[in-house]
């Protein structure tokens, strides 16, 4: 006796339509999730900063109020403010796109540099060939002597597990990483009719809290993550040494030691933007310096120096702003010229003393003189010590202008 098995085909015809639809969302569902973990990394950031407590937020994180044109606050929401903060900072984070070495835990050497997809470092026989286009990894350890004063200084990058130095563009040996989209033609970037008068400085700080690895000799109690609200061990304190050594050459300097960072971050920038508008009514400056620390994301220990004779020195950076933003802010040019000819002064005095100057979108308040920077001293690795050492050179190098 056999067994015949019958088949439907309308049964059939349903479970072939069944297994269509099945396989059809399958397919959607896969290219959807796809396309999720393809989020921008800032909506991602902002999505995991929305968890936690607002007020923590604002007090934990040095956040930038924004203001328009004629400086007047702007209200922004929770989420608003995480995307100000990481419009303003995650232009630092580009020297570690397709790198996946970022700490060297060797230096440097230029046999060793590799093509990367954006980020290209080209040597040849040794030399630096900068392409328009690309990010150039430049060496973080050279040797070379520099004649001060009838004397030759030698001066010598002694970074440990330093962080590649890149840059997109150099004109007359100093380099630019340049995070805008301007073009920097020889137009924007010739300081050969830029004259300033540097009979009166400004110097203050945005971020007055911010400090540095402790010492032996200067140990303090932190009010934060390398941070404090005493003005002896924070970097108001390197500010007092560059004002003491300015004033050697007779350069009536302005220090203002004002907390714009403290009991809050947020607002930082709008704060010191009333107290140097306040300066300028009384002591007429081109140059006006704010003065900050580095901070390197996650490293802590990260600690740039140069020994310059026998002075252990934290390096230097210049962070200058444009009008990329949309904030009104026509001395940029010049900002950037007097930031690139005192650069190139001090590659003249005291090779690898200053780091590649960044040029970034935001104003920093820079529209305030036709000589206005961010001069960041060091990082949270370095010690106070050798920050105050850097003061001195700096000082050296703006008094040769």
């Amino acid at each position: 006796m056999f067994k015949v098995a019958v088949i439907n085909f309308k049964d059939l015809l349903k479970f072939l339509i069944l297994i269509f639809l099945l396989i059809s969302l399958i397919t959607f569902y896969k290219e959807y999730f796809k396309k999720e973990r393809m989020y921008n990394l800032k909506e991602k950031i902002i999505e995991e900063c929305s968890r936690f407590d607002k007020k923590s937020i604002s007090t934990e994180i040095p956040a930038f109020t924004i203001f328009d044109s004629e400086g007047k606050d702007t209200k922004l929401n929770h989420n608003d403010k995480t995307s100000s903060i990481l419009d303003m900072e995650l232009g630092a984070l580009s020297i570690f796109q397709n790198n996946e070495n970022v700490l060297k835990e060797n230096d440097v050497s230029n046999e060793n540099s590799q093509e990367n997809n954006n980020n290209e470092s080209k040597k040849n026989n040794g030399e630096s060939q900068n392409d328009e286009n690309n990010i150039v990894y430049e060496d973080t350890e050279t040797n070379d002597s520099t004649e001060v004063s009838g004397e030759k200084v030698s001066t010598e990058v002694v970074t440990k597990n330093p962080l590649v130095d890149a840059y997109n563009k150099k004109y007359k040996g100093v380099k630019i990483k340049n995070e805008t989209k301007f073009d920097l033609t020889d137009d924007i970037l010739n300081f050969d009719n830029f004259s300033i008068d540097k009979s009166n400085i400004i110097i203050f700080h945005t971020h007055t809290c911010e400090s540095y690895t402790e010492s032996e000799k200067f140990s303090y109690t932190p009010t934060g993550n390398f941070r404090t609200t005493d003005l002896k061990y924070s970097v108001a304190r390197v500010g007092d040494e560059l004002a003491k050594n300015l004033k050697k050459y007779d350069i009536n300097v302005v220090h203002d030691k004002t907390y714009h960072d403290y009991p809050s971050y947020t607002g930082s920038y709008s704060r010191s933007l009333k107290t140097v508008t306040n300066l300028l009514k009384d002591t007429k400056s081109d140059i006006i310096i704010d003065l900050h620390r580095d901070a390197i994301g996650s490293y802590s220990s990260y600690a740039p120096t140069v020994k310059i004779g026998d002075d252990y020195c934290a390096q230097i950076m210049f962070v200058i702003g444009t009008n990329g933003g949309g904030l009104e802010h026509p001395n940029w040019k010049s900002n950037l010229e007097f930031a690139v000819k005192m650069q190139k002064k001090g590659n003249e005095l005291y090779p690898n003393f200053f780091k590649p100057i960044i040029l970034r979108n935001s104003r920093y308040n820079q529209h305030l003189s036709k000589a206005a920077c961010i001069i960041e001293v060091g990082s949270t690795g370095n010690t106070l010590d050798q920050c105050l050492n850097s003061m001195k050179y700096l000082a050296e190098v703006i008094n040769q202008l």
